[in-house]
């Protein structure tokens, strides 16, 4: 049977400490409540001596959030000791956490203590913690450079002392996996009462192993990791909660270890701390980055579409997405590009598709990633041509510092001619509305862009726009060497789309296989 390995997420005390992540009162309570969500064991809401912020963030969390233990950092001194008791008390699980270093480098050039002054202000700090509390977690910081026999005596005093817990820091991102999976044997091996107490580990990530150090820790018994939503915290963070999860998760078989921790529940904590602290995920990083579900080669796509596990150790759905993402690009095969058009409503003969992938593949080498409305594009340019409702007959546009922008606008609209005038904040825009008005569009503009086709003032220039009108995309392209009517025709491209997929008024037959499904 599998170990459970207690999650303490540090998120809102050590995760805050990343640059620019400070969040207030209520949005720490607001991730508290998440938290208790995804199954953390104990959620360390801040350091209640350090602001009136954070203690009233201590206080407001173990008031209002049930499940985890709720848990307050202190430092081993007595007014840290006694402010995350005063912001603690009257909550049904609390827990004080309070450290101090063992590492000589620590003790002689910060804190100026002796090892002897150390020991005895670590046993009396949790004798303290442990008049206000059943559960006292002591951490010797910076254990990781610490000489192990001091650090032994150190834990050996506070077990004693009343602590349940000794966290074992390695405060500076120093270790490795096989230096830290014997500091912890060492501990279980030769710390008398260490089976009164749960090891806990704290790793930072500043040569990338929080994570890889946590996992040895655990496979040398340790059963409580500490750890941050995303990694983030001091410096280069900490170890990832959602790594440690789904790492013990996917391979229970090597750990022999699990923890509580509700995996459906991940992306959307991801997700809400991101958006709180302003800290945007790596999309290249470990089962939370938009990538991580993500497959761009025609190797791996059409092996996923044959068979999931072929590249994927995780189903997405297991840490709360939909899907896998097939991003289509030049790596992309047949395969993949056929299962993306069905999957859109296109079923196509071998010659349509032999003749509609060429165009993808052209496509491909000049966009980094294709889109659905790009797809939608081929198809409806190599195989189904649009048919325009809209078409351009005349454009004059008058702008200047002393008259508003006015453009004057004929279209063809359903073969009958139609003109009309219009203002706006620039010309492209006076254009852009009068023609909104003429076709009746409902459809919202969300990018436009130029791109000069060739060199020179006489340069002609290629407009692309994306529009979007009830959830459906799509993208408009037009070209000349007056960029106002170029953004018309890119305008008047993507409406033309726009009508024909919602009309569906096309015959199968006639579309020599093409099928709306």
């Amino acid at each position: 049977m599998a170990r459970m390995i207690r999650i303490f997420d540090t998120t809102l005390r050590d995760g805050e400490q990343s640059p620019g992540a400070s969040m207030n009162v209520e949005e720490k309570v607001m991730i508290a409540k998440q938290l208790a969500r995804l199954g953390v064991d104990i959620i360390e809401a801040g350091f209640a001596y350090s602001s009136p912020g954070d203690f009233e963030a201590v206080r407001r969390i173990a008031q209002e959030v049930d499940g985890p233990t709720i848990c307050s950092l202190a430092r081993a001194r007595p007014e840290d000791i006694d402010r995350a008791w005063e912001a603690l008390k009257g909550a049904p699980k609390v827990r004080i956490h309070t450290f101090l270093s063992t590492s000589d480098i620590h003790l002689t050039y910060q804190f100026r203590m002796t090892r002897a002054e150390a020991l005895k202000r670590a046993v009396e700090m949790v004798q303290r913690a442990r008049g206000y509390v059943q559960d006292v977690e002591f951490s010797p910081m910076d254990a990781t450079r610490s000489d192990p026999g001091f650090m032994h005596e150190v834990l050996e005093a506070v077990i004693e002392a009343g602590a349940a817990t000794v966290n074992i820091p390695d405060t500076v991102g120093y270790t490795t996996p096989q230096e830290f999976g014997r500091l912890i044997r060492g501990i279980r091996e030769k710390v008398k009462d260490i089976d009164r107490a749960v090891i806990s580990v704290h790793c930072h990530n500043d040569l990338g192993l929080a994570v890889a150090n946590s996992l040895a820790a655990v496979l040398e018994g340790a059963g409580q990791v500490e750890c941050t939503i995303n990694g983030i915290g001091e410096r280069a963070g900490n170890a990832s909660l959602e790594e440690i999860a789904m790492g013990l998760r996917t391979r229970k078989d090597f750990y022999q270890a699990d923890t509580g921790i509700k995996t459906e529940e991940i992306s959307k904590t991801s997700r809400l701390v991101s958006k709180i602290t302003g800290m945007v995920v790596q999309p290249n990083k470990a089962i939370v980055g938009t990538n991580a579900f993500a497959h761009t080669s025609g190797i791996h796509q059409d092996g996923l579409l044959k068979e999931k596990s072929t590249y994927e150790i995780m189903k997405p759905e297991a840490v709360g997405l939909k899907q896998s993402k097939m991003v289509m690009g030049k790596l992309s095969g047949r395969h993949a590009f056929r299962q993306n058009l069905e999957e859109l409503g296109y079923k196509l003969s071998d010659e349509e598709l032999n003749r509609a992938f060429e165009q993808f593949k052209r496509l491909a080498d000049q966009k980094k990633e294709v889109y659905e409305e790009d797809l939608q594009a081929i198809v409806s340019e190599e195989i189904a041509k649009v048919p325009e409702r809209f078409v351009l007959k005349r454009l004059y546009v008058e702008s200047g510092t002393d008259k508003p922008p006015t453009a004057d606008v004929e279209l063809e609209i359903d073969g009958r001619l139609v003109k009309q005038t219009g203002t706006g904040d620039g010309p492209v825009d006076a254009a852009y509305r009068t023609i909104a008005a003429m076709t009746k569009t409902k459809s919202r503009l969300l990018s436009y862009a130029v791109e000069a086709i060739t060199g020179g003032t006489e340069a002609q220039g290629e407009v692309s726009v994306r529009i979007e009108e009830e959830g459906k995309t799509t993208t408009g392209h037009g070209a000349d060497t007056d960029i106002i009517v170029a953004s018309a025709k890119a305008y008047l491209n993507a409406l033309n789309k726009l009508a024909f997929w919602a009309s569906k008024h096309f015959d199968p037959a006639k579309s020599a296989g093409l099928i709306w499904q």
